[in-house]
């Protein structure tokens, strides 16, 4: 992208920050207070305490690079409001303490500026066409900016997401500009921030290995075994091993490393999350509960012996289930295994595309999303954004955006429950949702869903109105609290299903364009 056309891009950049600064005073969830808790934590106590503090539910649960991010934001806490550091009070949420943590989250977005800019940079622009407003570029830049689940899950419901996306699209951008070591670096740097990014670390993993420690011939242009290259592996693994040194380093000095990984993979919290992510298993649990109560009414189970509210109880625990066998964490990590490994064959037999890459992240944190274990449903975003950057350039791709992105950020709506929010997320999706439609749709100049698929998405409208509206004003709402969020979850996972296998079937063509309808 040539610097006179993202003459726009401050502006746009301004915007929405100013807008983010609109939220400041609205709703936030626990998870305000779980890193108002980190703060005090590697703030109050030494270093050799920081995993195992547990005077508060919110424990210190983040690879330690995260925690030195905690730490250093807490210096800036100490100078303007120290009540908030103290471990002693829990629940703070004083106004100063909100502003400044809504206000870090603003302000450490820069990065995600920064990597939405130079993703804009690797993205072919359309020729002949002087309007920048229907450049992808543009497009591409909107639909990250203004990313209505970033909106709602940052600065609303309260995260550090933006910035951590940040580190990851700037990774991205990095290999599809042949900077693979740079590349590389901020995604080890990514992975000692917040282990979720897991999920794509095997797309990493061939990519780099395929498409870096493996030199072309140039004889044929061809990829083989003998033009590997140590070296370019010896730097590889220097980089990711000296970053995660510089952040497990202390703890295994300590000796605390067990510890340490005990907080980031808790396997006792169980298969599913308080809120189903719209998951394969949310499908099974439904299925469960369904075959429970049919076989309660044919006398084929004894209710009496059933545990009370299994799995719909809205608890964050291990559940048994009753009808269905009970799913393991080794079950789940074969299944996402499994789901991933055609995408990451592929991507062995073409190293050298980046769109190949972007394919196989995208599958890799799909699969994960849809067969992993205690998985959250703001996971659903480490698929959307990525996605994005494809949807500005392959006809199918803004096809399966336009249903993974209006899907998966409706699934995001049982986050803000109160009704004083209900009126600021339908807008803000609805003003996301209309412009990611016309603005793909224009780029692609012409419609780009199924009558199936547009089908499925206006059965959302209903849904809306049952969950939000009559379901709460009904007995059955006091009856079975849970009940709009299992519909949510059971609804949408449908969608982000058919998703993944649309995605499959793309790359299974080469992302062929779909061709367009009269």
């Amino acid at each position: 992208m040539a610097a006179a056309d993202s003459s726009w891009f401050p502006a746009l950049s301004l915007g929405v920050s100013l807008f983010k600064c609109l939220f400041i005073s609205a709703y936030h969830s626990t998870d305000f207070e779980v890193h108002r808790n980190w703060l005090a934590i590697t703030h109050s106590l030494p270093l050799d305490r920081w995993y195992h503090e547990n005077s508060s539910e919110w424990t210190l649960d983040y690879p330690p690079l995260f925690a030195w991010f905690e730490l250093a934001l807490s210096q800036g806490a100490r100078l303007l409001h120290p009540p908030m550091l103290l471990l002693s009070n829990l629940n703070y949420s004083s106004p100063e303490a909100v502003l400044y943590q809504r206000l870090t989250v603003i302000c450490t977005d820069l990065l995600f500026l920064y990597a939405v800019r130079e993703c804009c940079r690797c993205v072919q622009e359309q020729k002949g066409s002087r309007d920048v407003l229907n450049q992808p570029s543009f497009v591409l830049a909107v639909l990250l900016l203004w990313n209505f689940g970033l909106l709602i899950v940052d600065h609303i419901h309260f995260q550090y997401n933006g910035f951590l996306f940040g580190v990851l699209l700037l990774s991205m951008a990095k290999h599809m500009q042949s900077l693979h070591l740079q590349g590389a670096l901020l995604f080890a740097v990514l992975l000692n921030l917040k282990h979720i990014f897991l999920y794509v670390a095997p797309a990493y993993g061939v990519y780099l290995l395929r498409s870096y420690c493996f030199t072309q011939d140039n004889s044929d242009g061809s990829v083989r075994w003998r033009s590997f290259s140590f070296l370019r592996l010896a730097a590889l693994g220097g980089i990711v091993l000296s970053v995660c040194f510089l952040s497990f380093g202390p703890f295994i000095l300590m000796g605390q490393l067990p510890q340490v990984l005990s907080r980031l993979f808790p396997f006792k919290r169980g298969l599913c999350h308080a809120y189903w992510a719209p998951n394969v298993w949310a499908l099974y649990n439904g299925l469960d509960k369904t075959l429970t109560l049919l076989g309660v009414r044919l006398q084929l189970l004894q209710e009496a012996e059933l545990p009370k509210a299994s799995m719909t109880g809205g608890l964050v625990q291990e559940f048994q289930h009753t009808a269905l066998p009970s799913v393991t964490p080794p079950v789940t990590l074969l299944c996402t295994v499994l789901s991933i490994l055609p995408a990451l064959v592929s991507l062995w037999r073409r190293p050298r595309s980046a769109q190949s890459f972007l394919r196989c992240l995208l599958l890799c944190s799909l699969g994960s999303f849809l067969f992993g274990w205690h998985v959250h449903e703001k996971a659903v975003l480490l698929a959307i954004l990525p996605l994005s950057l494809l949807a500005v350039q392959n006809r199918e791709d803004a096809g399966i955006f336009l249903l993974l992105s209006t899907t998966g950020h409706y699934s995001l709506f049982p986050l803000l429950f109160t009704c004083a929010e209900l009126p600021i997320k339908v807008l803000l999706m609805l003003m996301f949702t209309l412009y990611s439609f016309s603005a793909l749709r224009h780029l692609h100049r012409g419609p780009l869903l199924l009558p199936l698929e547009t089908l499925y998405l206006g059965g959302l409208l209903p849904l809306s109105l049952c969950c939000d509206v009559l379901l709460p004003l009904s007995p059955w709402g006091a009856r079975l609290p849970f009940l709009p969020l299992l519909a949510t979850s059971l609804y949408c996972s449908l969608g982000i299903i058919y998703c993944f296998l649309r995605l499959y079937c793309s790359m299974l063509r080469g992302g062929a364009e779909r061709p367009k309808q009269p």
